[in-house]
């Protein structure tokens, strides 16, 4: 063993990863991006979480709760709605993430509290509101559940030893707090994605390796009807992975699944089809089969920390959340949050269900122009 001939070859791979532009920009961009994702876009103290209110008392004191809550900046108040039913559905849609519910008697509960008439008994300390919260995301709810006290220091001079008015929690949806009843469906966008992306990276990559392209080009086969045949067979392979995860997770971690198979398969039919169809576009980008796997990685990567299954989506940054929004994960992501913890219809998520369908239709429209029937 010479050292001579270990540095040649030292020197020949430095050599051929500065030619290859591909793995160098990975070797650059990849440490940037996790820097970037993990110490500006990741946060995992809950802010701003848009919420509704139904407020039947509307008294200046109402207002004035209200207002003390908001200056908490855990929640934004979005929408007013008339009634409670009103709100549970918004939430079941996917549009609030809780409400704030004063009921008619808000004031008479208030000053009724011993903190505002020390001498009353104590069974008038009832609770002066209510917090209707999708309990499905675990971190959303505990974010709210810090609200369940407000100290009111504006509404009276009072000894703070006295325990503040307190609002009643209900938890839709996972009122027992169970984790895994919010990651299991997230971890079927995620596996999803990872596997429906990196069989289709390869496709055509894979072609020109093999030595088939030069079969390709003598048939009288249309790049777009090439580019659907590609993708067709691994929809049922989706298909049999979505069966297989949401089974599990139904019988051995008890995870509900309480919206319709129709719908789940739906949504799920839409995700694979669009995820299927990122992998084509990057097959036409790779140049070998190892670029398309780093080329999947790059995409991967923000689709765990930016489609909301590890960290809420509300908690990141505008600019984080507009990554996330041109991310097939992040919609599905809602879609079978929505579908199996929530009951909700496709009429109920219909952008992000137009958002999939678009995406898989331009991307296979891509993939077609860029795919070139020749050699080079």
């Amino acid at each position: 063993m010479r050292l001579a001939r270990i540095l040649a070859v030292i020197a020949k791979e430095l050599r051929q990863l500065s030619r290859d532009r591909m793995t160098f920009g990975m070797v650059v961009m990849i440490p940037i991006v996790q820097l970037m994702l993990f110490g500006y876009a990741i946060n995992t103290d809950v802010r701003h979480i848009p919420a509704g209110l139904v407020d039947h008392d509307r008294s200046s004191y109402s207002q004035e709760f209200i207002a003390e809550i908001a200056a908490t900046q855990v929640v934004d108040f979005v929408e007013i709605y008339a009634t409670p039913q009103e709100a549970e559905h918004a939430i079941t849609r996917g549009e609030i993430k809780a409400v704030l519910y004063l009921p008619s008697d808000f004031t008479q509960r208030l000053w009724r509290h011993p903190k505002f008439q020390p001498d009353a008994p104590n069974e008038t300390a009832r609770p002066v509101g209510q917090w209707l919260v999708d309990g499905s995301d675990t971190m959303i709810a505990a974010s709210i559940l810090s609200l369940r006290s407000m100290p009111l220091s504006g509404l009276a001079n009072l000894p703070p030893n006295e325990p503040p008015p307190s609002l009643e929690v209900v938890n839709y949806f996972n009122p027992e707090q169970r984790v895994t009843v919010n990651i299991v469906p997230g971890l079927l966008a995620v596996i999803l994605t990872m596997t429906m992306v990196l069989f289709t990276s390869a496709a055509i990559v894979r072609e020109r390796e093999h030595g088939n392209m030069e079969f390709l080009i003598n048939t009288p086969i249309k790049p777009l009807e090439l580019m659907i045949g590609k993708v067709s067979p691994y929809i049922l392979v989706g298909l049999f992975q979505t069966a297989i995860i949401l089974t599990a997770g139904n019988v051995v971690f008890d995870v509900p699944i309480r919206g319709g198979l129709d719908t789940l398969l739906t949504a799920s039919l839409l995700f694979i089809s669009a995820s299927l169809t990122l992998g084509l576009m990057i097959s036409t980008v790779a140049k070998t089969q190892l670029q398309a796997m780093q080329m999947t990685v790059f995409i991967l990567l923000p689709s765990i920390l930016l489609s909301g299954f590890m960290f809420p989506y509300d908690a990141m940054p505008e600019p984080a959340q507009w990554i996330a929004e041109a991310l097939p994960a992040t919609h599905f992501m809602r879609l079978v949050r929505g579908i199996v913890l929530r009951d909700a219809e496709i009429s109920d998520l219909l952008p992000d269900v137009i958002w999939l369908a678009v995406f898989t239709v331009v991307g296979l429209i891509v993939a077609a122009l860029r795919f070139r029937k020749k050699l080079d």
